[in-house]
């Protein structure tokens, strides 16, 4: 599976440690940045790559990504900017939620919020995303369509 990686600061230790775990995994990972640990430095930038290669790859060779910052919250924020892409962010909890991100609303993109989890719950919710397939039930089919014709105008 192709997947997208992508941190800032905050979740620059725990993006080292899940490009290790998806790669042994036969995953065909791509690190969008940050290379290196920079403190203080910004986010969007990074998410934005992630994003437009999930974009690009979305009609021919869908791909996912999994992105990190200190809440995941402003990570999944400027992910969620750029057409067919589909954030949720994980921060700890429920994994249902993550589950049902990928079978309500086939989410591509899983937003880690690193301060608040840990290597194992990390790698738990992405297995999960990862491995729950979309429901392409017409109600939630519907729905994606919708926001893609009712949103294509704003990006």
């Amino acid at each position: 599976m192709k997947i997208y990686l992508a941190t800032d600061h905050a979740g620059f230790e725990l993006k080292e440690e899940v490009k290790k775990y998806l790669e042994e995994k036969g995953n065909e990972v791509y690190d969008c940045g940050a290379l290196t640990l920079e403190p203080g430095d910004g986010y969007p930038e990074y998410m934005v790559r992630v994003a437009e290669n999930i974009q690009k790859d979305a009609m021919h060779a869908p791909a996912m990504g999994v992105i990190f910052g200190g809440s995941g919250q402003g990570e999944a924020i400027v992910a969620n900017r750029f057409r067919h892409v589909r954030a949720i962010v994980y921060s700890g909890g429920n994994l249902e939620l993550v589950k049902l991100g990928r079978e309500h609303n086939d989410a591509n993109v899983i937003s880690i919020g690193a301060r608040f989890v840990t290597f194992a719950e990390t790698a738990q919710a992405i297995d999960l995303f990862l491995g729950t397939p979309f429901s392409h039930d017409e109600r939630h089919a519907d729905r994606i369509l919708q926001i893609e014709e009712l949103t294509k105008n704003h990006h």
